[in-house]
């Protein structure tokens, strides 16, 4: 007596794949769907109808004791996005720039990450931040003028409105589309338009990712350039954090990262003097962000930690530095209703007024 069965079943395998020194396993998933057997009722065993799968071939025991026939096999062997991008090039290109430097200077690397930190924020992000204070500036400049035009359009249109029987609804349509051309025209008229303002976080933060993940492939040795000693990042750190590929396990750094990042966000925060419901929503979302990154610096190697706490650092003193009346008369950066000629005594003020009192 025959009895004819039919089973599923999945095979996993591992493969071994070598990037650089480095072996690490991959899982190979091999389905096979609806395989038919049949059981004899006699000997109690199970016989195949057919056997001609090649994954099977090699596994004689499955064969005869599953007889399964594959109807088709899927491999999946797809990296992740994140480790997509820390194969990328310009984390390739960041990795020589950080080994050059360290190379070039001979300094502790440590000392290298800092140095290098500072260089590229003060050649880089610095001008973009002069830049982003100049539009900010000019922006903030034409807003008398943009509100006594608007008087006169809503004139015009009330005018306008009357002769033509036009309704509320319509003359809002108007008025609104109307505007909204003439404060395009005065943002060419000046070259200010505030899009231009945002061009800092669009350089800042893909250099931002790009040193992290550097450092991050360079702590665990998956570096595409090579070390100029087998120690490397491993005794280049100092003081509390010897070894820079292990985490902070003193929390100093991470606290002084979320500290430092909080009095960023108050310094901007004090700057704007009537905030919008949408720009106190962002500060709040700002004061969380810097939370958020004290657990996550104590997690990643110190390299990482370090250079997040030197950029904040670079930061608040570029921040501090764009509010000095003689440095903004040099970059000749427009006067706005904010300044002041005693800016860090007025900083001070406010955050004693607002936390301690």
């Amino acid at each position: 007596m025959w009895l004819k069965l039919t089973r599923s079943a999945t095979f996993v395998t591992l493969r071994i794949c070598r990037r650089r020194n480095i072996a690490t396993l991959r899982p190979d998933f091999r389905s096979i769907s609806q395989g038919f057997s049949c059981l004899d009722s006699k000997t109690q065993t199970i016989q195949p109808l057919c056997s001609r799968s090649p994954l099977l071939a090699a596994h004689p025991s499955i064969t005869l004791a599953l007889g399964l026939q594959p109807r088709r096999t899927i491999t999946t062997d797809r990296s992740s996005w994140y480790e997509s991008i820390a194969d990328s090039t310009p984390v390739y290109l960041t990795e020589q720039l950080l080994v050059s430097a360290q190379q070039m200077t001979g300094l502790p690397w440590w000392a290298s990450i800092v140095c290098t930190t500072l260089a590229l924020r003060t050649a880089i992000t610095l001008p973009l931040g002069i830049y982003q204070s100049i539009i900010i500036a000019k922006v903030e400049a034409l807003q008398k003028e943009i509100a006594v035009l608007a008087r006169q359009l809503r004139f015009e249109i009330s005018v306008k409105a009357k002769e033509k029987g036009w309704s509320e609804k319509t003359c809002r349509f108007h008025f609104k589309k109307n505007l909204k051309r003439i404060v395009s025209e005065l943002y060419v008229r000046d070259n200010c338009h505030p899009f231009k303002a945002s061009l800092l976080i669009w350089v800042q933060l893909p250099m931002w990712v790009c040193l992290s993940l550097a450092l991050r492939n360079l702590s665990l040795g998956m570096g595409h350039v090579p070390l100029a000693s087998e120690a490397g990042l491993a005794t280049g750190g100092a003081l509390w954090f010897p070894d820079l590929t292990l985490p902070d396990s003193t929390w100093i750094m991470p606290v002084s990262l979320g500290l430092i990042n909080l009095i960023i966000t108050e310094i901007f925060a004090l700057r704007q003097l009537e905030p919008s419901k949408f720009q106190k929503y962002v500060t709040h979302f700002i004061r969380g962000i810097s939370l958020v990154m004290i657990p996550i610096a104590a997690t990643v190697p110190s390299s990482m930690s370090l250079y997040w706490l030197s950029s904040s650092c670079v930061g608040l003193a570029h921040n501090l530095l764009l509010r000095s009346p003689r440095f903004r008369g040099v970059c000749r950066i427009p006067p706005t209703r904010s300044d002041s000629e005693t800016p860090y005594k007025d900083i001070a003020a406010a955050f004693v007024a607002k936390y301690i009192k």
